[in-house]
């Protein structure tokens, strides 16, 4: 058997039914690609393993988890990559898909993660706190919509697919949980300098509270700041607003 861990956020699905659904939301066509990340005791793991001509690998830091992995399903020696999903190596040459059921102390990072890895990879589903998975998902307007809203929304289609009781887990978590899907979009408004986009979102949440005129005074240069756009809120602009004034930037030629 294996210990339960919460120093790395361990709650792990034991609801037969939900563990099948989350499974069933991916389609495997032979020759897939998949990375399940921190599978812990298997709860997605068996039923993945039944998925016939797919190339899975699995990403678990814990290992114990890893030995009770192996010892209990064989197949999977070689297939589980003991390390944190957030300092690994991209797993795959190709593109690929991800899934997990994520420690919600780091489910915001892996989401960072997948960005990095934008262009490989095709589709993920996660397991999420729903408040997070919530906020990830929304629009603009509302007090939850943020960074991760527009990064990801960005790069993806966001679907927040059902609500997860907490007595499906053992531990039980404080908190009510949700599964989400990302459907890559393949950057539909061509954004080429990813990591500038993001730190004028950073910086515009960042003070969320003041005007972006305010907010991104030192990130923008002078002549961006008179414009109209510059005296609302960042919670009140759309993605397709956030990479306006992204493309504005580039054109100034601000770092």
């Amino acid at each position: 058997m294996y210990t339960l861990k919460k120093s790395l956020g361990q709650h792990f699905l034991r609801d037969e039914q939900v563990c099948q659904k989350i499974v069933e939301l991916l389609t495997y066509p032979s020759g897939l690609n998949l990375l399940e990340v921190g599978p812990g005791g298997g709860a997605l793991t068996k039923y993945l393993m039944k998925k016939e001509g797919i190339n899975y690998l699995a990403v678990e830091v814990d290992r114990e988890k890893v030995d009770f992995l192996v010892a209990t399903y064989p197949s999977l020696a070689g297939k589980i990559i003991q390390q944190d999903i957030l300092t690994t190596s991209v797993p795959f040459a190709g593109d690929f898909t991800l899934i997990g059921n994520f420690p919600y102390n780091i489910s915001s990072q892996i989401l960072f993660r997948v960005l990095e890895w934008e262009e490989q990879v095709q589709m993920a589903i996660g397991m999420f706190q729903k408040e997070v998975g919530a906020r990830i998902a929304c629009g603009p307007g509302s007090k939850e919509y943020g960074i991760l809203s527009v990064l990801v929304q960005a790069f993806y289609k966001v679907e927040y697919l059902f609500d997860v009781h907490e007595n499906c887990f053992n531990p039980p978590p404080k908190v009510k949980s949700g599964v989400l899907r990302f459907t890559n979009l393949h950057n539909p408004w061509g954004i080429t300098e990813k990591k500038r986009f993001m730190i004028l979102v950073k910086a515009a949440f960042g003070q969320r509270r003041k005007t972006l005129r305010n907010a991104l005074k030192s990130t923008l240069p002078p002549s961006m700041l008179s414009l109209p756009v510059m005296e609302k809120r960042a919670e009140q602009l759309s993605v397709a607003q956030f990479v306006e004034l992204y493309k504005q930037m580039v054109g100034h030629g601000k770092s």
